[in-house]
């Protein structure tokens, strides 16, 4: 792995959301600064709140703390994935903290006058003070919804441009969707703030269904999610699934289990859910991982059945440069990923929060 990178994660859990979490705090090369939440799988209070929560059961460290964003689009109005992700979005998960314990309402970031601090001010205070005038370190934003927030980022603060490494998305197809035949989901909730981040004189990198839908929770891996063990009896879905060995253990199984059961029932994948989110976080700490290639990515404003598409230039036909930005190939698109390399590094950073996740401590339970 690379030296450590530091990133600002903005996301909208979701699921896939809290293992992307979960990667962010235990992979040794990971400096999370801390959380911007937004609109997406959930309404925005929600996705904030399912952000403080996996803090709190992740045992992260106190300084890491959750900013609320956008409530909302800034064009469209607001869509949701309750087939996906439940009303609250985080269906049918078991053993989090509750949403009104004080230890999650602590996370959520607040001013002297105990009013929140919005995603916007918290990335700029923490990415200002990071990046110190060029003395110090560039910061890697990642997106795991909507990029309402990062957009606004990218707008206000343009020269904070400098401060940033790269942009890391998770959204978009090539030629594929999931919300329908041309559009992903996250792109499509706020198209127009997608295209904002594209034309951004800065490094981009997208993480697109055609990719993730290839990182698959098989069986198998489920039962490594319990037991930690890499020995791995029968897959056969016959058998029945071994007890978790941990709380924290049973917390990540009830998720996958939601997960794979509204994958199978609305998109028909049998094998298991994708862990779209979390690829994001394992690109900046280990690129190798992944194949990728450079091209010019735009997306569908106004198509009557492709508004949210993700256009890529395969072929370079208008004969973009080499800038980042408007007028250049502004998109890095990985096309595969070391699968297995991916789930090894995942159930490392289980085993490492399983160590200290106050969800394991009987004594408070």
């Amino acid at each position: 792995m690379d030296a450590t990178k530091n990133i600002w994660l903005d996301c909208d859990p979701g699921h896939d959301d809290v293992t992307a979490i979960l990667l962010a705090l235990y992979l040794p090369n990971i400096n999370l600064l801390g959380i911007s939440t937004t609109h997406g799988n959930a309404g925005h209070h929600y996705c904030a709140i399912n952000a403080a929560r996996s803090l709190v059961a992740f045992g992260a460290d106190e300084r890491i703390l959750v900013y609320p964003g956008a409530p909302k689009p800034l064009v469209l109005h607001a869509q949701h994935a309750p087939s996906i992700h439940g009303v609250d979005g985080l269906g049918g998960v078991e053993g989090l903290p509750a949403v009104d314990d004080p230890a999650v309402l602590s996370r959520i970031a607040k001013d002297l006058q105990g009013e929140n601090i919005r995603a916007l001010d918290g990335m700029r205070m923490h990415i200002k003070e990071t990046w110190k005038n060029g003395s110090d370190s560039k910061v890697s934003i990642i997106s795991t919804g909507p990029m309402t927030n990062v957009a606004l980022f990218v707008t206000v603060y343009p020269e904070l441009l400098d401060a940033v490494e790269q942009f890391v998305f998770m959204g978009g197809g090539v030629g594929l969707g999931n919300m329908g035949p041309a559009s992903e989901f996250n792109i499509m909730c706020d198209p127009h703030a997608a295209q904002i981040v594209l034309d951004a004189h800065a490094k981009v990198v997208m993480v697109p269904i055609n990719v993730s839908h290839t990182a698959i929770v098989t069986r198998a891996i489920h039962k490594q999610f319990l037991t930690g063990e890499s020995t791995l009896t029968s897959s056969n879905p016959a058998t029945p699934l071994p007890p978790a060995k941990t709380p924290l253990r049973h917390t990540l199984s009830t998720l996958i289990t939601f997960f794979t059961e509204t994958y199978k029932a609305v998109f028909g994948f049998n094998d298991g859910p994708p862990l779209h989110d979390a690829l994001t976080v394992a690109y900046i700490s280990c690129p190798d991982l992944f194949k990728a290639t450079r091209f010019r990515v735009d997306v569908e404003m106004n198509g009557r059945h492709t508004t949210g598409e993700t256009v890529v230039d395969i072929f370079n036909f208008h004969q973009y440069d080499s800038s980042w930005g408007p007028r250049g190939k502004n998109c890095l698109v990985t096309e595969a990923i070391d699968v297995d390399k991916f789930f090894a590094m995942l159930l490392e950073c289980v085993q490492k929060c399983d160590t200290v996740s106050p969800l394991n401590n009987t004594s408070s339970s």
